[in-house]
């Protein structure tokens, strides 16, 4: 009875190890972290350098893409709606 009694409580599990591994992973994410703050700061700051070296800075860039984009939209659709009135629809 006593040895049924024993296995229906479950595992049984000593407090060194689990001890020893939960600082074993403390540590390790600890490491983890400081890689990641390492390596994040030296890529932000080779992206920092990157664009201060550039000629035309980013949000210049976009807009003036943007412009085009929309110059070109602009001119597909008047294209579109005076097409002439001789060609047959979906044809080339």
């Amino acid at each position: 009875m006593t040895n049924d009694r024993r296995r229906m409580g479950g595992p049984q599990l000593r407090s060194g190890p689990m001890i020893t591994s939960a600082a074993l992973v403390g540590a390790g994410a600890l490491l983890a972290f400081a890689g990641f703050a390492v390596g994040g700061s030296h890529f932000i700051a080779a992206i920092r350098r990157w664009v201060a070296e550039m000629e035309v800075p980013p949000s210049e860039l976009a807009r003036l893409r943007w412009a085009q984009a929309r110059a070109a939209a602009a001119a597909g659709a008047e294209a579109w709606q005076k097409a002439p009135a001789n060609q047959q629809a979906g044809g080339l």
